[in-house]
């Protein structure tokens, strides 16, 4: 793949390489996010799009590449308090409540008590979760805390956003609310990364896409440079890319 211009970005990632157990899993992965767009990371089931994520947030350390966010190649604190971040299996404090759970995320960031006060009950009714905030997240249904987990995701109103498969899980009205909410952080300028498998929200909220296959990224482009639905393009490019023959893009 070759070296992606820098376009202002709020991610940049070169040449990207990770080993895991001796077996290589990513190959010189670039990528570039430019500020206050929505991007979609897409690819089939272990092709490398959480991993790649978790690179990026200093999760795992890679074995070569240069990663830089916010034009920070150091993950320094300061970064850090701009960036939020929703794992696609997010471990979550059953016996605390949704507001509870938010608050005691707030924590973590320089945020007063009244401000945290405001945050919390403005993300409750983003996500539609105002009149369980005092439920304890025991008794939440999987598409509720999918939810409760995006909106610790923005406590810190944040600049940069990473999602990890944000709408699994969700019923059509759940989903249809995270995407209103990746929209309106789109019109605030928040930059959001997210790794999905749902080509249709790609389609319908994105500036920007990449396709990554067996730890190769194989596509990467704007979505409306697509002369196809993206469904056939990606599925093009799957089969273009498989096992030993992989193009350079």
């Amino acid at each position: 793949m070759k070296k992606t211009e820098t376009k202002n970005s709020a991610v940049l990632i070169e040449n990207l390489d990770k080993y895991l157990d001796g077996k290589q899993i990513l190959f010189g992965i670039n990528l570039s996010i430019g500020s206050g767009e929505v991007f979609g990371f897409l690819g089939p089931n272990g092709a490398g799009k959480t991993t790649t994520m978790k690179a990026i947030l200093g999760l795992i350390r890679p074995d070569a590449g240069t990663i830089s966010i916010l034009g920070d190649s150091t993950l320094s604190n300061e970064t850090k308090e701009k960036i939020g971040f929703m794992p696609e299996n997010t471990y979550l404090y059953k016996y605390l409540t949704g507001r509870e759970f938010l608050r005691f995320n707030g924590k973590f960031f320089n945020i007063s008590d009244t401000e945290l006060d405001e945050r919390i009950e403005e993300i409750l009714q983003k996500v539609g979760l105002e009149t369980a905030g005092d439920k304890l997240l025991a008794k939440y249904s999987k598409g509720m805390l999918q939810r409760i987990g995006l909106g610790q995701a923005i406590i810190n109103n944040p600049s940069v956003v990473f999602l990890d498969e944000p709408m699994s899980g969700l019923d059509p009205i759940g989903r249809k609310m995270v995407k209103d909410l990746i929209l309106e952080l789109k019109k605030k300028g928040t930059t959001v990364f997210f790794n999905t498998h749902i080509l249709s929200d790609v389609e319908s909220i994105c500036n920007s896409f990449a396709i990554i296959h067996q730890g190769h990224l194989v596509a990467s482009d704007s979505v409306k440079n697509l002369d196809k639905p993206l469904e056939e393009y990606f599925i093009e490019k799957i089969h273009e890319n498989t096992e030993g023959e992989l193009e350079v893009c």
